[in-house]
């Protein structure tokens, strides 16, 4: 897959030939838009996070294997960007999936304006892109959306345009996948341990950018443990992703429920947030 960029849509697939990859989330910014973060989830046969240390996001930008990382966001002239590269070749054979997702802070996906995911060798710097999918929320109301994954297929890897949205957020996205550590315990352990040095190229330099990384709490080991909201989604089959019960699956992902599904509930209280996933 080299020397042309394929234009994706949603559900499609193309081999890579690159082994070592960095998917860029960019956007348009503007009034009223909220700001967009990336992250990653590394998944295992089950389709599940193998332990919460398999969740790379804006509180911990690092896998502790180093192959898998966060970088600075970057202000273009073409929009914002947020990235995540992934050393393919050297990610553990149990790792089958690496999640790409975003997520919106304040406000849903439909005041996200001209949000593409596009993928890079990471070998290149300044090349062409491998990929490039256009991703466009489908109720608007999603608040964290699936925007691609990488995952193997035989010997190799291959890259999925998925565009799946979920109403839930951050912690719905990551607790549908495993993430699960309970609160008063995260307080008490010590942070984790610095990983290795990462194996991937140097990146270049961002230059001098009024808009650069989004500050965001320092991170705490583990993550919140939210209540499990009726009708949230759970595990189940379907590439690998949770089915929600009450979803009809395309593409064979999960499907976002109604509109009227998500009226307010006047019983409904807000379960406990952690800090590590409150902004500043």
């Amino acid at each position: 897959m080299t020397g042309m960029t394929h234009a994706m849509v949603k559900g499609s697939n193309v081999p890579l030939d690159a082994m070592a990859v960095r998917a860029v989330l960019r956007w348009t910014p503007g009034a009223g838009i909220p700001d967009v973060d990336a992250s990653a989830l590394l998944l295992g046969s089950g389709g599940r996070v193998r332990s919460d240390e398999d969740f790379v996001f804006y509180n911990q930008p690092r896998h502790p294997s180093g192959l898998v990382r966060r970088l600075p966001k970057r202000s273009l002239p073409e929009g914002l960007t947020d990235t995540i590269e992934a050393d393919l070749n050297g990610l553990d054979p149990s790792v089958d999936q690496v999640v790409i997702a975003a997520s919106s802070d304040g406000a849903a996906f439909e005041h996200v304006r001209d949000l593409r995911i596009l993928l890079y060798d990471a070998a290149a710097p300044g090349g062409e892109p491998l990929a490039v999918f256009d991703v466009r929320p489908e109720t608007g109301e999603e608040t964290a959306i699936i925007c691609g994954e990488l995952y193997r297929r035989g010997d190799g890897w291959k890259f999925r345009a998925v565009g799946q949205g979920y109403p839930t957020g951050l912690i719905g996205l990551a607790t549908a996948f495993g993430i699960s550590v309970d609160e008063s315990e995260a307080a008490d352990e010590p942070g984790p341990t610095p990983p290795p040095a990462p194996a991937f190229p140097p990146a270049p330099a961002p230059g001098p950018d009024a808009q650069a990384t989004v500050q965001h709490q320092q991170p705490a080991y583990g993550y919140p443990q939210p209540a499990a909201a009726p009708g949230a989604p759970g595990p189940g089959s379907g590439y690998g992703y949770p089915q929600p019960a009450s979803a009809q699956p395309a593409y064979g992902y999960p499907q976002p429920a109604a509109a009227a599904a998500h009226a307010p509930d006047p019983n409904f209280v807000l379960p406990p947030q952690g800090p590590q996933f409150i902004r500043p």
